[in-house]
């Protein structure tokens, strides 16, 4: 889909090489500029995940020469990826003002937690610090429990690298009509918090509290996991009344007075634990069984390895296991693209020679 499309990612941490992975998939030629010696820390020094489908060329930023094939590469690209703190990179001369003299056209896609400006713009920060700042962590975890996400999913995912690429998308199409490329600041406390508009959206219901467990969605019986006798988990969240009654039905509480109220805050806390109980007698495979097929809105919680067994999952062919490294596929996906297999991660710098040669190509012309 993005065939003719560069991007140079300069290497980073977390969101910026998945957003830039989002490109590669797409079909963009991504070339990631590495350091030039393995960085220490949580960087992997190897090929990463996060690297399938780009090419590597090493890389001093701080030498002269190397900096100024940085720009080379940079004039020959339709959009950058960074994810410093703000500075960095004007600091090292390829901040905005000297790329887009080089190429105006350049859609410069900037990944920060907290946003190239405000009071936290240089301060350290994480996906769980960036969501809790930003709201979107408030409604997370049971009433009463210390709220708790899936792992870089919401801040650094969600509200990042994803509208990161949302944002260049729709800058590369500008720039394609215009000529004139522009700067996409791109914070996850940002993100995050436009996220945030579906939950918002229920106040008008009627159902929505900034107290947590009183919420629709946040607190009610039918709409939160629960643990099974061999220490598994059911997700349970039958929200529309008719799959609400399959799922009282199903379980045997269609004739509950009680249970019947569905819609009532004060009883949610009773029903829960009520529900804890009767979940915690069986397996999560006795639950799986009871409710295949039906239209109770009940699932089990898979781990990423079972979930790649699961047969709907493995109908979609949705995770690959390559020589034991488990993959998500891209998603989405498009009709009558040919089917997708996991490409290789370069090694660092494996691409040099490759791409200085194109660059010297190029000049010559």
């Amino acid at each position: 889909m993005l065939e003719g499309i560069r991007i140079i990612e300069v290497e980073g941490l977390g969101p910026g090489p998945f957003a830039a992975m989002v490109f590669a998939d797409l079909g963009a030629d991504v070339i990631t500029i590495h350091r030039s010696d393995p960085p220490a820390g949580p960087l992997p020094a190897k090929p990463g995940l996060l690297d399938r489908g780009k090419r590597s060329i090493a890389l001093d930023l701080k030498a002269p020469g190397d900096r100024d094939t940085a720009l080379s590469l940079i004039a020959s690209a339709d959009g950058l990826i960074e994810g410093f703190r703000p500075g960095v990179m004007e600091r090292l001369g390829l901040g905005p003002e000297p790329c887009h003299a080089a190429n105006p056209a350049l859609v410069y896609g900037r990944m920060t937690g907290w946003g190239q400006a405000g009071p936290l713009a240089q301060a350290a920060g994480h996906d769980l610090n960036y969501i809790a700042t930003s709201g979107a962590l408030w409604y997370a975890s049971a009433p009463g429990e210390e709220p708790m996400t899936p792992p870089t999913l919401v801040g650094d995912i969600g509200g990042g690298a994803l509208y990161l690429a949302i944002g260049m998308l729709a800058a590369l199409h500008k720039a394609r009509a215009t000529g004139r490329g522009t700067v996409v600041d791109a914070a996850i406390v940002d993100g995050s918090a436009h996220m945030m508009n579906l939950f918002m959206a229920l106040g008008d219901t009627g159902l929505f509290s900034m107290q947590r467990g009183r919420s629709l969605l946040d607190g009610p019986h039918w709409s939160r996991t629960y643990r099974t006798s061999d220490g598994g988990f059911m997700s349970v969240q039958c929200l529309e009344p008719k799959f609400y009654a399959q799922f009282l039905d199903r379980i045997g509480l269609a004739g509950d007075a009680d249970f019947g109220r569905q819609f009532d805050p004060d009883l949610w806390p009773a029903l829960g634990k009520r529900l804890e109980t009767l979940f915690a007698s069986e397996t999560r495979a006795h639950w799986t069984e009871l409710f295949r097929g039906t239209d109770c809105c009940v699932s089990p919680v898979l781990d990423p390895r079972e979930a790649a067994h699961d047969p709907h999952m493995a109908s979609r062919r949705t995770w690959r296991d390559e020589e034991g490294r488990l993959q998500a596929a891209p998603a989405p996906r498009f009709a009558g693209a040919p089917d997708w297999e996991p490409k290789a991660s370069p090694e660092r710098g494996e691409h040099t020679d490759e791409i200085l040669a194109e660059l010297a190509s190029k000049a010559g012309r």
